[in-house]
């Protein structure tokens, strides 16, 4: 399926396990994910599958470290071949504009990209962790810190999207993860979910999906009717935005 702009996560404990579910449905997705999970148990093979696969990366490591080390991790991540890594967007500025300078100094097509408020989040932790305000009001003090140090790719939630896209701009790559099928029941983990027609709407590129594909009857089935429902929001975002330009 060209232009799926579903990211799959590969949330598996084992390299064979992910590269069975990567092969099974990448005709249905646009890029695979892996996160802490898997390359803990597998390091930078499970970035390799990428290349058995024949989809882009996108590394979830959540970097938020010094400078110096989270600079010398995204000089790892472009050796690898990554499409996209990311870091923290708390990390500060010094840390942000280093691994964008990293990224840009590689030569590799490695895009930064900041993570704003984790989707399992809401205001009621922020408060206990002393953060005044809104989630959508600490997203966007925190994407304008990463924008200001060169950051051009961002993590949020699908609730905070559309005041993301609106404060970025088109220039800006939004990756939305809980993102949900709209007939899912529940939200497991996550509290600031949204159907995929709605993340798309409101302003997203990608989509991370991991257990509505994962654990789905048909994972590939389950993957195109998702990835299906957002093609058709894209394009009728695209006319929308035609018709008004």
């Amino acid at each position: 399926m060209n232009g799926s702009p579903i990211a799959f996560a590969l949330d598996f404990p084992s390299i064979e396990r992910a590269r069975a579910a990567a092969i099974a449905v990448r005709d249905a997705v646009g890029m695979i994910k892996v996160g802490l999970e898997l390359f803990v148990e597998a390091g930078p093979q499970a970035a390799r599958l990428g290349e058995e696969v024949g989809r882009p990366v996108f590394l979830d490591l959540k970097l938020h470290d010094i400078p110096e080390t989270v600079e010398r991790a995204v000089g790892r991540a472009a050796d690898l071949g990554v499409r996209f890594a990311t870091v923290h967007a708390q990390g500060g500025p010094a840390m942000l504009r280093r691994a964008v300078e990293k990224a840009h100094a590689s030569g590799a097509s490695l895009e930064i990209v900041a993570v704003t408020v984790l989707t399992s989040l809401d205001a009621a932790d922020l408060a206990k962790m002393g953060v005044p305000g809104d989630v959508a009001t600490h997203a966007a003090r925190l994407a304008k810190v990463a924008w200001d140090e060169g950051v051009r790719a961002f993590v949020c939630s699908p609730h905070e999207a559309r005041a993301m896209r609106a404060a970025l701009g088109p220039l800006a790559t939004l990756i939305t993860p809980g993102v949900r099928a709209s007939d899912a029941e529940g939200k497991d983990d996550q509290k600031r979910v949204a159907t995929a027609a709605r993340a798309i709407e409101d302003g997203a590129d990608w989509l991370v999906v991991g257990r509505p594909i994962r654990d789905a009857a048909d994972p590939l089935a389950a993957a195109r009717a998702i990835a299906d429902e957002a093609i058709a929001a894209r394009q009728a975002r695209h006319a929308r935005e035609g018709a008004a330009s």
